[in-house]
């Protein structure tokens, strides 16, 4: 969401006051709609008959849920202070509120009226918990945040996001998973499934081309249908399909000249007809443009609009709407419809919240440490440098604040940790700093995994007594930090750090560099350096984990989501589009440049080379790929491949599967991968469904995909470009409706 407030509530106000006058049904009235036994959909059926047009109106009205200074705007009182949303409920009816939380990370505050926050478990960034590879793990995750959500008085989680990366220097990149399409919806699906585990809906976002903060209320995303189908969106479809989230969320942003909460292209076209989207769709906090047009694309819910939007577009705008027939009553039915069915699917109305609860803050914890363990990617590691022996006598620890905690991202998503920040006085100080340090300092973790040792620590803010601690060392790690943050776009460089880790690297040949941030960095040291983490934003526990996988206790299993450039130029924009626009005024950025070749498939279509490939990650044991074998089963094609634990120690291997024409026509993609751990000298077999849509291009003539009669190349590797075996396979021509069957795993009545 953004800060920033125009227009007044009192109509809306005054529209919905006296909701609550209706308390109970007439004594031995029937209320079906809470009957179990029935489907989600024929339950909200029902509830919507039973309803009257002003408790249909309010049920697609949301509210902030903060006083928001200076504006006269006061919440609700039922409204949960500090939380990003309130939709009243309809008590009469058993319908329980909507209560919102920011975000896919942890449950969130806003700072819009108090300095007093919600201290909760922060996950490790999007980008963090896709690095795992890792499906289980990231549904582990996102029932942790869930169940926090639910003790914290939220039954709706405004996350997780699926927007592809297709620009590296996004300032919301760490709240999303990948470059990639497969993994994003494989990853975001789990998350998805884990938060509605717990009764709470997850609101998948932002939809969508949503990849850049510079005039994110503005620009205008401009790709081919064709070529949107085959990369953000297919990231979209695969999460819907693989999670079933409750709710979706609109995107600021224009997509081909049309606002995404008024797109019916993206709305009723694509999510409705293609795919049978059968949850709500929910605006950004601001993203609303007007109401007639916005109700008939297919915007279900207007969130915070009456602080938020230009106007209210809802309430009694489209009470008036509805009232002069421009709002057919209809479609208001199918808006509280889809809302209902929600509630129903997920479980919200059958297992409502009446207060907060008890959270265990040390279990949750432990969830979040063991998905940084598995996020971390070693990216360097000359001479074995790493795993730090627990021999060594003298160790620096340098810069990053590693002495006090670990990074987190800003904006709406900011998660602040049981303890409060171990860092005070960073970033900005309204919206979206401040920054934020999670209270788990690698330094303390990094001497209780070597007690013998004895340790210094640097701030790396003077660069004569850093090099002076490096001199003293036989290892050295320096933490650098990058924060990002909503709102905000962030350069590549890492600025002055880049010349302490130069300094550092020339007094000692044996550093280590562990990089906190939101997404690729520049590493103009790289040649300088014996070894490098990415540690992404490290979440609660972050600093723990860093020192186990320094130290060895936890092999590093983490392979890179996203590629890292070796430099601006090779990027499809080496100017960030819009940077030099005056404020305010649109622009468009014209991402038929690229298309659908994001990320890697980028760089081998320019036959590029960046710094780190997509899939790249370092272990410290050898793992062995081969075997590679593929047939056609039933009409899908089913891959296989062997990995073996060629080295010395236990550790877990990702073997990738990637696929293209044979003929080179398109840029090869990832169909599927297998992540395994491994005793050394032991081995397994993984078996990948791929699914068609992989190989096909999207036939918007005749809406279908279709994948050419010919020869397909697959290959086995441990990233995009280092690629140990192949095999081609002549394939059928195939083709399929692009309205895909979607299994709604939630459907059933919640235990």
């Amino acid at each position: 969401m953004i800060q920033r407030v125009k227009g007044s509530v009192a109509a809306a106000v005054l529209l919905f006051a006296g909701l609550g006058a209706h308390t109970a049904l007439a004594a031995g009235a029937s209320r079906p709609w809470l009957n179990r036994h029935l489907s989600p959909d024929e339950r909200a059926q029902l509830a919507v008959r039973a309803m009257t047009q002003r408790e249909k109106l309010s049920l697609v009205y949301g509210y902030f849920g903060s006083e928001v200074p200076g504006t006269g705007f006061v919440p609700p009182r039922a409204a949960r202070m500090g939380s990003a949303g309130y939709v009243p409920g309809v008590p009469r009816l058993g319908i329980p509120p909507q209560w919102e939380s920011d975000a896919g990370l942890g449950v969130a505050t806003q700072r819009a009226s108090s300095d007093v926050f919600r201290q909760r478990t922060a996950l490790p960034s999007g980008l963090a918990t896709a690095a795992s590879w890792n499906a289980p793990l990231a549904e582990r995750a996102g029932a942790m945040i869930g169940a926090e959500a639910r003790a914290s008085g939220f039954n709706v989680l405004l996350g997780p996001g699926a927007d592809l990366v297709r620009e590296v220097r996004g300032g919301r990149d760490f709240e999303y998973v990948s470059e990639d399409p497969l993994l994003t919806g494989v990853i975001a699906g789990a998350q998805i499934r884990g938060i509605q585990s717990e009764h709470v809906i997850a609101v998948l976002k932002h939809f969508a081309m949503n990849d850049q903060e510079t005039g994110r209320m503005i620009y205008d995303a401009r790709i081919g249908r064709a070529e949107a189908r085959e990369s953000d969106l297919l990231g979209f479809e695969l999460a819907i399909e693989q999670g079933h989230p409750g709710a979706l969320m609109c995107a600021y942003n224009r997509t081909r000249g049309h606002y995404n909460c008024q797109n019916a292209w993206l709305l009723r076209h694509v999510l409705d007809g293609d795919w049978g989207f059968r949850g709500y769709v929910m605006s950004d906090w601001g993203a609303t443009h007007s109401t007639v047009r916005s109700a008939l694309a297919g915007l279900d819910q207007d969130s915070a609009s009456s602080v938020f939007d230009h106007r209210p577009y809802y309430g009694t705008a489209l009470a008036q709407a509805v009232k002069d027939g421009r709002v057919p009553e209809r479609v208001l039915d199918e808006m509280d419809r889809r809302i209902l069915r929600s509630m129903f699917a997920v479980g919200v109305v059958d297992h409502p919240i009446d207060s907060e609860a008890h959270i265990d803050f040390a279990a949750d914890a432990a969830v979040a440490e063991a998905d940084e363990q598995q996020g971390i990617v070693l990216l360097k590691n000359t001479a074995a440098v790493l795993p730090l022996a627990r021999t060594v006598h003298r160790i620096a620890v340098i810069g990053g604040y590693a002495d006090r905690g670990v990074l987190d991202g800003g904006g709406s998503s900011t998660v602040f940790p049981v303890g409060g920040s171990a860092v005070t006085g960073l970033g900005p100080k309204g919206f979206p700093g401040p920054e934020v340090y999670l209270p788990s300092p690698p330094l303390g973790a990094m001497m209780g995994q070597a007690p013998q040792a004895r340790f210094r620590y640097a701030s790396g803010r003077n660069l004569a007594q850093a090099v002076k601690v490096a001199k003293w060392a036989d290892r050295v790690v320096v933490f650098v930090t990058q924060w990002a943050a909503e709102s905000i776009d962030v350069p590549l460089s890492l600025g002055p750090q880049d010349r302490l880790v130069s300094a550092v690297a020339r007094a000692n040949p044996h550093t280590v560099v562990v990089i906190e941030s939101g997404g690729p960095v520049l590493m103009p040291w790289l040649g300088q350096v014996a070894g490098v983490l990415e540690a992404w934003f490290p979440g609660t526990g972050g600093g723990t984990a860093i020192a186990r996988v320094l130290f060895g206790q936890v092999d590093p299993s983490g392979h890179l989501p996203v590629s890292f450039p070796a430099s601006v130029a090779q990027l499809p924009f080496p100017q960030l589009p819009g940077a030099n626009v005056a404020s305010g005024h649109p622009f468009t950025v014209d991402y038929a440049r690229e298309g659908a070749a994001v990320g890697y498939r980028w760089y081998a279509l320019k036959g590029r080379k960046p710094l780190f490939p997509f899939g790249f990650g370092l272990s410290y044991t050898r793992f062995k790929y081969q075997g590679l074998g593929a047939a056609l089963e039933h009409g899908r094609l089913v891959v296989h491949f062997t990995v073996r634990n060629v080295g010395g120690r236990r550790g877990a291997a990702v073997g990738q599967v990637y696929v293209a024409p044979a003929n080179g026509s398109r840029p090869l993609r990832l169909a599927g991968w297998g992540k395994v751990s491994l005793a050394p000298g032991a081995a397994r077999t993984v078996s990948v469904t791929v699914d068609s849509r992989l190989l096909a291009v999207f036939d918007t003539a005749h809406q279908r995909w279709v994948r050419a009669a010919g020869t397909y190349r697959l290959w086995l590797g441990d990233s995009a470009e280092h690629r140990v075996q192949s095999v081609t396979l002549r394939l059928p021509a195939w083709q399929h409706s692009a309205h895909w069957p979607v299994h709604y795993a939630h459907a059933r009545p919640a235990a």
